[in-house]
């Protein structure tokens, strides 16, 4: 009888300690969820700070980046008749390393005059950058990893989230990248001015890209090349690994808006 007691309690007691997994999971998966911090606070640029090229850190030159009506908006409307390679990006203030980052975006308008070619509705997120504050007064364009956006015409194909790697290399596959940007695996072009979703997810080293949740491209192991002018003078102690840097959004020429800039720390 006493055996019997004993066979209940030890089968009680697994029982238990199954449902209190379940109920830690559910714990874990609730606070993951709750994790997710906004970037963008829907009412100003707080935490945000822009560099445009030709002008100094914090000099949002045209208004080039704006808010209303909770939207983060890139326009060009004061930049006249020529546009004139004014390249820029709005930096979050954190340097982040580990973490998920969400963003929906939408292009809209035309491009700017003057703009190159390649600018229509062209745009990108910016992450493992360097300082905004290290950034040169004509640099077009930081050191950095980026999450290519374009938008289609209509009718053709071009599809977004391709990784591009200024002053960096990435593996992908295991054999470091050979060109200045790599297309996704899995490709898919957005006409018009629909909201999409990105994601990006840095951990330990290694990055995926995905799209209105789906899984596009895969990629590890950044580092810095030792023979870019700027890069190499990022590199410190020997180390080229890039481990860490700044999150931004690019202004390349053409409109564009987003509603939700979102981050989930690991």
């Amino acid at each position: 009888m006493a055996f019997l007691c004993l066979v209940l309690l030890s089968s009680c007691g697994q029982k238990k300690t199954s449902a209190q997994k379940e109920a830690d999971l559910a714990k874990t998966e609730t606070k993951q969820t709750n994790d997710w911090v906004s970037l963008f606070n829907g009412a100003n640029l707080e935490g945000w700070t822009m560099k445009i090229k030709g002008y100094p850190l914090g000099e949002n030159f045209g208004n080039t980046f704006r808010v209303a009506d909770g939207i983060l908006s890139i326009r060009y409307d004061a930049y006249g008749a020529n546009f004139d390679d004014r390249f820029g990006a709005l930096y979050y203030d954190q340097k982040l390393s580990n973490y998920r980052l969400k963003v929906e975006y939408r292009f809209v308008g035309e491009t700017a005059p003057g703009a190159p070619d390649w600018g229509y509705r062209d745009s990108g997120v910016q992450f493992h950058g360097q300082a905004p504050a290290s950034i040169g007064l004509d640099q077009s364009f930081p050191v950095c990893l980026e999450y290519n956006l374009h938008g289609g015409n209509g009718t053709d194909e071009r599809p977004m989230g391709q990784i591009c790697a200024n002053g960096m290399f990435v593996e992908i596959n295991g054999t470091k990248n050979s060109s200045y940007c790599t297309p996704p695996t899995t490709n898919k072009t957005f006409h018009g001015d629909q909201w999409v979703t990105l994601e990006i997810d840095v951990k330990d080293g290694n990055i995926t890209h995905f799209v209105n949740g789906v899984k596009i491209l895969h990629y590890g192991n950044p580092s810095f090349d030792p023979n870019h002018e700027i890069s190499k003078t990022l590199i410190k102690d020997g180390d080229t690994l890039v481990k860490e840097g700044y999150i931004s959004l690019q202004s390349n020429s053409h409109p564009i808006d987003f509603r939700s800039i979102e981050l989930l720390a690991y």
